[in-house]
């Protein structure tokens, strides 16, 4: 071992333990990809599954349970801050993958990256608890005393992930991510290429003392029995090849037992070129860009690397010999180490050997190789000289041209590196409905592009080809130099895709986070489901102050008056009537302008079936809403920051009376600062008792009633 980065035996980590199996057991071997140089050996042989199973059951579910989602996001966003600091190790393991510092790029901050979007998305969209609410409550009697509703709450077991070899930290953070913000503990098992690497990102974390005891564990070689281990409590995310994916579908623990499993497997993406995207255009420069970008990052072994790129059959020749021309002017291949290298070499000789197979069937199947070679292509070494390195798994890009557009082996046989083929299609008066076809032909893929700057075109074609894809970009001048790219999952958007890609679904912002978690109905009284899930139901308990012609007890605080130490759901306000006069709708429509006919022209408004005649703005009845709850006195409530859910339903015309009910419906404290939100429930009756308006007000409120006590 020459270097402090290489290791004897990539290490598994479980039972919060670093472990390595006895010397002489049998393993896989760890090499260099641009020198073939050995690094170490990997294997499981002896590792205790099961052990492994049923301690992230336990002990890392007890861990996660113990922290609120808010105070999971956070320690999140301490992980990435520690990573971050800690990314240069990262590119130096990565380099020995074949991995230029562009694709390490990719791969680490991309993953640190998620950690990041992961924890902000669970500090602003979910709630700081551990049950989230999933759409509004039914009622399901007339009186009320019995409603229903669904909820989130996270799977009992552990996430499974399984992943490729083309990102080791990327694939594996994109799926720890949402398990950790759900509450799911993860046991990790990387592809054995690049295994290494994801072992030094996981000792990085473990290093940094941020996760819950059990909260991750990973799986260094063979993990054949791991399902046998699990049980409809548990969850598995599987990336790689659709074979390995379909035998895990049919493990019966799997197919019979209940284990959720999603796949992201093989992937035939396509790029599309609109017919007005000619030689010239911007849309034409970014088409050409985008697929040599995806041929020659990470040297094309990502799922998301164009495959079809699908073209109007006038404008064949011209594409092949702008991409032929781009990679020649910017494609440097060699050693990611040296000076000046922009694509590295493939994970593994093994690997190099499959996709050259591959495309010698491609070329037997009809198609053209019209630019570069299956021979073993000159690169740049370390030291910085150019010749043929044996050892290396280098290779060339490759482009084929296909005159047959439906030759049935460009739409099925993936080359995982730096190849892609282009297919000709015919367009007639604008209608690119060939195109489409032809993009279906893949059976489902992960991604597509759609190059145009015609509207009519893009719609078209988006509209034709989304069933089949999981995501579709739409390239144009507008957002060429913004786009994120073909290639690139968001953690925001959805990652997977129908058919050959798996079926499956990643990523996704919050959806992902709710793939980890059991949606359950449940039924019962209003002070049962508030009980349940932290928040307030129309017609459980309050203790309300304000008016006692309203419901107002004696004596009861006002809960503005209240910090959140002191206040607690269905805490309430109650106020008295305030009569509206024709002369306040009249100065409210002068002052603000809002003199639609409704406020302003009783002729006009007694003709119009919604309204008795002159009625009060709606806007004007929120702002008195306000003005009937409101304590004016300094305290604990800091600011109102909103309104959600309005809705107008009775109007109100001269001479009714309002009033309002405010009641804490959440109380969500913020675990970073000395306040917190409160979403209270408003409701806007009218003398009759019949509902005027309902809506939420959002207040951010002290923790502790400091400031004005």
């Amino acid at each position: 071992m020459t270097t402090a980065t290489l290791i004897e035996t990539v290490p598994s980590y479980v039972r919060d333990a670093w472990w390595t199996p006895a010397g002489g057991a049998p393993g896989s071997d760890a090499r260099d990809a641009s020198t073939g140089e050995l690094l170490a050996r990997v294997s499981s042989d002896g590792l205790d599954l099961a052990g492994a199973v049923e301690h992230g059951r336990t002990v890392g579910q007890a861990g996660l349970g113990r922290l609120t989602i808010h105070e999971r996001a956070l320690k999140l966003r301490e992980l990435a801050q520690y990573l971050n600091d800690r990314r240069q190790e990262l590119y130096a393991v990565s380099a020995q993958t074949g991995a230029t510092k562009i694709d390490s790029m990719v791969d680490i901050d991309g993953g640190i990256g998620v950690l990041f979007t992961f924890s902000s998305k669970g500090r602003r969209e979910l709630p700081n608890s551990n049950v989230i609410l999933d759409g509004p409550a039914e009622v399901l009697a007339k009186d009320g005393s019995f409603v229903g509703e669904h909820i989130y709450t996270r799977i009992p077991g552990v996430a499974v992930q399984i992943n490729a070899f083309n990102f080791p930290v990327w694939g594996m953070l994109e799926k720890f991510a949402p398990a950790f913000i759900a509450g799911v503990p993860t046991i990790v098992k990387p592809a054995t290429p690049g295994g290494y690497l994801a072992a030094a990102a996981v000792r990085a974390i473990i290093d940094s003392g941020i996760l819950p005891a059990g909260a991750l564990q990973l799986i260094s070689g063979s993990a054949r029995t791991l399902l046998d281990e699990l049980d409809y409590r548990d969850m598995v995310s599987f990336t790689g090849s659709a074979s390995t994916a379909n035998l895990l579908k049919n493990h019966p623990n799997v197919a019979r037992g209940g284990v959720r499993f999603t796949a992201e497997t093989d992937s035939l993406n396509a790029a599309i070129l609109g017919p007005d995207a000619v030689p010239g255009t911007p849309e034409f420069d970014a088409f050409i860009k985008s697929v040599v970008t995806e041929m020659t990052v990470k040297a094309g072994q990502k799922c998301t690397s164009i495959r079809r790129t699908i073209v109007p059959n006038e404008l064949r020749d011209a594409v092949i010999e702008a991409i032929g021309a781009r990679i020649s002017e910017r494609v440097v291949l060699g050693d990611p180490r040296a000076e000046g290298v922009t694509m590295g070499a493939l994970a593994s000789l093994e690997q190099l050997a499959d996709v050259r197979a591959a495309v010698e069937t491609m070329i037997a199947a009809g198609g053209e190789l019209v630019y570069g070679t299956l021979d073993a292509p000159q690169v740049t070494r370390a030291d910085g000289t150019v010749a043929a390195v044996a050892d290396g798994a280098f290779m060339s890009p490759v482009l084929l041209s296909w005159a047959d557009a439906q030759a049935p082996e460009v739409h099925s046989l993936e080359a995982f590196g730096p190849v892609s083929s282009v297919i000709g299609y015919d367009t007639h008066d604008g209608d690119v409905s060939e195109a489409v076809r032809l993009a279906a032909l893949g059976a489902g893929s992960l991604v597509a592009t759609v190059c145009t700057n015609d509207p009519a075109t893009a719609r078209q074609l988006v509209t034709g080809i989304a069933a089949h894809h999981g995501r579709v970009l739409v390239l144009n001048r507008e957002d060429a130099r913004t786009s994120t790219g073909h290639g690139s999952p968001v953690p925001h958007l959805v990652h997977g895709g129908p058919g050959r890609a798996g079926g499956g679904e990643e990523l996704g912002g919050i959806r992902s986070v709710k793939h980890h978690m059991q949606r359950t109905a449940i039924q019962g009284s209003p002070n049962m489901l508030t009980a349940v899930t932290g928040v307030w139901h129309t017609g459980a308990d309050r203790v309300t102050a304000g008016d006692p012609e309203f419901g107002a007890v004696a004596g009861t605080v006002h809960p503005f008056r209240k910090s959140l130490a002191e206040l607690h759901i269905g805490d309430a306000f109650a106020s008295g009537l305030r009569e509206v006069t024709l002369e306040e709708i009249t100065a409210f429509a002068n002052s603000t302008g809002d003199t639609f006919y409704a406020h302003t022209n009783a002729a006009a408004a007694q003709k119009n079936p919604f309204f008795p005649g002159i009625v009060a703005h709606g806007y004007l009845l929120v702002a008195w809403g306000a003005g009937l709850f409101v304590e004016p006195a300094p305290g604990p409530v800091l600011a109102n920051y909103g309104l959600e859910n309005l809705r107008f339903i009775t109007p109100v015309a001269a001479g009714d009376s309002i009033r309002v009910t405010l009641t804490a419906k959440k109380i969500t404290p913020r675990v970073t600062d000395e306040y917190g939100e409160v979403c209270w429930d408003a409701i806007l009756h009218n003398q009759n008792g019949e509902t005027v308006a309902t809506y939420d007000v959002l207040t951010l409120v002290e923790k502790e009633d400091t400031l004005y006590a």
